[in-house]
Parts: C-alpha cells; structure tokens; sequence
C-alpha cells in the first residue's frame, strides 16, 4: 500500500448561464410604466432639471394654433360628448382587484414614493383584510367617497343603494363592519352615532349616556337640569358625562391630512361614445394629469455648433437620452391605452349592467389579445386608475376569478355567481325558502353550471345562513 498522498482531482467544464441584467434605460422604462400620470409628473420634474435639452410641452393637447380653423363636425360631437363623464368630487370610486404586484431593487417604487398614509389608503387596507367578497370590497371602497370631511356617511337609504347601484341588505351587512374600523367614528351618519362608536369602543356607552347623545342640542346650550331629568342621573353625573363625550373626536377623519387631495385621480377616462360616431365606448389618457415633455432642438443645434469636443460628447449623450424618454413616454401612453380598452371590452357587461356582469378575467387573457409580456399588463394594471361611468377603478380591479362551465358555455366569474346567490335569496318568502339544491337549479336556468358544495362554499363566504335558518328567521319575523 502506497503512503503517496493523492492529489486532488481538479474538474474543470465550461458552463453557461443566462442573466437578465437591467440596463439603466430599461429601469426607467420599467419605472414609468409603473408610476401613475401623477407619480410621473414629479418623476419628469426632477429629469427636466438635469437636461437642459428637455422643457414642459404647456400646449393643450387638441388645441389648434391656426385660428381660423373651426372644430370638425366629429370633433364638436365629441367635445359634447364630454358632458356624459361625471367625475364628481375627487373623491370618487376606486375599485381594487388582484393583489399583484412589482418589486424592484433601490429604485422601486416602493422606494420613490412617501410611506404616509392617506384616510383613503388606510381604509381600503383595512377593507382588503376585512372583506373576502370582491363585490362587498367593491361597495366598500365607493362608500370611502361618499364620506363628507369629517368622515361622516350622509347618505343613506335608497339614495345611497340607488347611487351605488347595490341592494339594501348588502349595506346592512356591510356598514356594521365599517363603523368599527379605524379612526373609530368613522361611517358614522352623524355626530351623535360617531361619538356612541367611540364610546362603544371604551366600554362607556351607557343607557344614560345613549339618553345624552340623542340629546346633543340641549348639551349644547349646558342645559344640565332637563339632561338630568331625561337621564335620571343627578345633574353632576351628566357634567361627568359631558367630559367624557369632550374627551372624544367628533371629526375622525381629521386627524388624516389631505383627506380629498389624495383621493384617486383617473388616468384614463371612459366615456360613452355618440350614437353620431358609432355608439360603444371611447378610451383616452386624461390629458389633465398626463405630462408631456418636449425636445428643444434648436438649443441642441446651437450648442452644438460652437461646442469643444467634450461639450458635443455631453450634449449629444444628453440628446440621445432626451429622445428615448419621449419615445418611452409615448410607448407608455400607447401601452396603457391598449390594456385600459381591452379591459373595457372584456367587461363591457360590467360598464353596461353592473356588477354581476363582471366576467372572468386575468392578467394573462390581456397580455395575449394585446400580445405583450404578462408582467407589462401587471405594471400597467398597477396604481393606474380609469374613470367610468360607473366611477373610478382601479385598472387591476377588473381581473376576478372564474367558474367553469361542464357544458363547455362561457366560464362566468365567481363574483357574479355569488351576486345571482344573493338576488335568488333576496326574493325568498316563508313558502318558498330555498335549499343549495334548488340554488344549484334555478342557476342552471340560468346558464350556470356550478356543484351544490360550491353553492354552499359562496353563500358562507356571503355570511348566508343555511336554508333551515333562513326559515326559522323567516318565521319570527312572520310573528313579530
């Protein structure tokens, strides 16, 4: 036996590997498709600084610098046409949908925007959590703007159900929910239930002090005696109970700054479309908050002409990346434009019928009918917001889940089948109360094949007791 030691045997092979690296270039490209028309308008204002080839295009962008041309007769239709948009306050609907989302490296967006939290931000975080239903996540977030500033729900009642376009039961079920989220207070119709919530919420909402906030004007005016009387408690323990409602915050939505300014702005505005020009729907970037950037080439001419050598080095290094922002911004607004009117034609139900017309959709179904990579549709879907008829949405609101069909029809999305479940039990009586089996039935009618435990799987998921309770609940009712 040899003592030699043995040398290690040394393998070398040749591998290959591939790695996408990101050219600064392509980082921005990413980074504008990403940011919303307002998130870019700062983001511009920092590359205007530092090229000084680049200045604002402050032209309107349809406006004709001849003034002796008139509009054309399609172009005065459309102007019209404009009144059919209602944008309302900026505190308008901003629906949320899938939850996909894009992470960076140091200059992310995550990175390039402040972490403070608008009231708006802070309450569709707490829905998201809150609500598993895409349809209660839907009514909710529209109810974020019917708050007034104080964070009041004013409207109620049918105006309010006729404004969403959503049934009183859904609002029943669903405002309990709000009123306990956070700022406490929050939902409330007026300042009496606001107070009580907060009340409610420190263990302190007493017969006698329920008593005081029905009677907040005789509060007003100190009138301990008769607040004493209708209470009656002795006229200090109504001076205690007016510290404690002083202690309280009648305004919970105060405490969050820029309530309305922060609100979602659309970046792209649906509208409906003369019947003079073809009827359907017109899509547009809302040239209000979108910028726009030009190059000034004489300057670069100029420049360059009585440069040294270093000088034309730099100044055309600044050209040429002046030139690819301008194109990038333009295949940006092109981009955007053709996943916002490809949404539009995939729901075109939704925009026309509601809700539970809402179809199936997914980030790729858009990706291959406009022939782009999934992850372009997923930036583009990202915080950018389309103003519709029906309010503000988010882009990305618009993608949902499906139910497939055993007869091969067209898959219907969960979100709808889930609003047939609620309208089918709606129109329930005391006679004809219905079972998951004669659900599974009456949607078959319908054209929707779906499994009874599915049925049974949705109506928890809509807190829909069972057929036997309904009955029972139905009952009392009957007696009371």
């Amino acid at each position: 036996m040899s003592n030699k030691p043995t040398t290690p045997h040394l393998d070398l092979r040749q591998t290959q590997s591939q790695n996408l690296v990101m050219t600064q270039q392509m980082q921005q490209a990413v980074k504008i498709l990403q940011l919303s028309n307002i998130e870019l308008k700062d983001y511009l204002e920092e590359i205007l600084e530092e090229n000084p080839l680049l200045e604002k295009d402050e032209t309107t962008p349809d406006s004709d610098d001849s003034p002796d041309d008139g509009m054309s007769e399609k172009e005065e239709l459309l102007a019209d046409n404009m009144d059919d948009f209602d944008e309302g306050s900026y505190m308008a609907a901003a629906g949320k949908g899938s939850d996909g989302r894009y992470e960076g490296g140091d200059d992310s967006l995550a990175n390039t925007i402040s972490d403070k939290k608008s009231l708006r931000e802070h309450l569709v975080g707490q829905i998201q959590t809150s609500f598993s239903d895409q349809r209660d996540r839907m009514v909710a977030t529209l109810l974020i703007d019917e708050l007034d500033e104080s964070g009041y729900l004013r409207s109620q009642g049918e105006e309010l159900t006729e404004k969403l376009g959503c049934s009183q039961e859904r609002l029943d079920t669903l405002l309990p929910e709000l009123k306990h989220f956070e700022p406490t207070g929050i939902f409330a119709k007026d300042l009496a239930e606001c107070l009580a919530l907060q009340l409610e919420e420190r263990g302190k909402l007493t017969d006698e002090m329920e008593i005081l906030l029905d009677n907040l004007a005789l509060l007003a005016l100190h009138d301990y005696k008769k607040l004493a009387s209708l209470c009656e408690v002795d006229e200090n323990e109504v001076k205690d109970m007016a510290t404690q409602i002083r202690s309280l915050q009648p305004k919970p939505a105060s405490d969050y700054d820029h309530f309305i300014s922060q609100t979602a702005i659309p970046d792209v505005l649906m509208k409906k479309q003369a019947r003079e020009l073809g009827g359907g729907w017109r899509v547009e970037l809302n040239q209000d908050t979108l910028p726009r950037v030009l190059i000034n080439n004489e300057y670069y001419t100029t420049v360059l002409s009585k440069s040294d050598k270093d000088d034309k080095t730099y100044i055309r290094n600044q050209h040429a990346a002046a030139s690819w922002l301008v194109k990038a911004l333009d295949q940006r607004a092109q981009t955007i434009l053709k996943v916002a009117a490809e949404i539009v034609e995939e729901q075109n139900g939704f925009f026309l019928y509601g809700v539970e017309y809402l179809r199936p959709l997914t980030l790729k179904d858009i990706a291959e009918k406009i022939e782009m990579h999934e992850s372009t549709v997923s930036r583009v879907t990202t915080n950018k917001f389309m103003g519709t008829p029906r309010g503000i949405f988010e882009l990305k609101y618009f993608f949902t889940s499906s139910v497939s069909s055993s007869t091969g029809n067209d898959s219907v999305s969960s979100e709808a089948v889930k609003a047939r479940i609620q309208s089918l039990i709606d129109t329930e009586t005391l006679d004809n109360v219905l079972s998951d089996d004669s659900i599974v039935t009456l949607l078959e009618e319908q054209g929707i094949e779906v499994a009874r435990r599915t049925v049974a799987k949705y109506r928890d998921a809509l807190n829909i007791p069972s057929s036997v309770q309904r009955r029972k609940i139905l009952k009392n009712k009957s007696r009371s």
